[in-house]
């Protein structure tokens, strides 16, 4: 059996693909969600085989959640939309295959024929990820879209990672490595990345170690293996 996903922000269109897919005996639900931070987290726990996944959510986008996904995370893609216009991106973007809405089981069969074709070797999307310019973060009980403009820079513990503003800091899905490659942000400490443009100065101390002061007054710490790259990109 496959193990799926399926991201959908229309609860009824959530329920009556996951009835569709369970009829076939041949998909395993490990989860159902609406929208990308909840996607990003679920992704990550359960490792699925294949993410059915709406192309038009609010926020962040089918589209953009793909390219979120970390590197080591390889689910094959069937993208779900209601405009036939999708379908070409769809494929552009290396999707296994795409349904309209409202779902045929008809047209989900060969969906599911083309799946076992490929199980074993299904195809992650080879997205020509387009730049991150909105992070996804949970405030309280909603999801805050913070511009990349806003960020300061983005921290890593043991509770998870953090985009900070001088406004306060929020907690984010996305991991250091995704932010680093698609949001611009530079290495500066292997917990830290930074927002090249809120660095207000640097300090220099012994051993080659530094710290960033912000253009709000945050502190973030430099290590020996990152500053020559933090200097050269910063003209030093």
């Amino acid at each position: 059996m496959l193990r799926a996903i399926i991201v959908d922000d229309e609860p009824l269109a959530r329920e009556e693909l996951a009835g569709m897919l369970g009829e076939t005996a041949r998909f395993e639900i490990v989860g159902k969600c609406g929208n990308a931070v909840e996607a990003l987290k679920l992704v990550r726990s359960e490792r699925p085989d294949v993410l059915f996944l709406d192309v038009q959510m609010p926020g962040v986008s089918g589209l953009e959640l793909v390219g979120m996904l970390d590197d080591d995370l390889h689910p094959a893609v069937v993208f779900v939309t209601a405009h036939d216009e999708f379908a070409v991106k769809a494929f552009e973007e290396s999707a296994v295959d795409y349904l309209l809405k409202p779902v045929e089981k008809e047209r989900l069969a060969r969906t599911v024929e083309r799946l076992e074709d490929l199980h074993g070797d299904l195809p992650r999307p080879q997205l020509t990820a387009p730049p991150i310019t909105r992070i996804p973060c949970l405030a309280q009980r909603s999801i805050k879209l913070v511009p990349m403009a806003d960020v300061e820079f983005v921290r890593s513990s043991e509770a998870g990672v953090y985009v900070v503003t001088a406004a306060g800091e929020y907690f984010t899905e996305l991991t250091l490595s995704v932010l680093e490659a698609r949001a611009g942000l530079l290495r500066c400490h292997k917990q830290f990345l930074v927002h090249v443009d809120r660095i207000d100065e640097i300090s220099l101390g012994e051993n080659s170690l530094g710290v960033i002061k912000t253009k709000s007054g945050n502190t973030v710490p430099v290590s020996r293996r990152h500053l020559t790259r933090l200097r050269a990109a910063l003209g030093l």
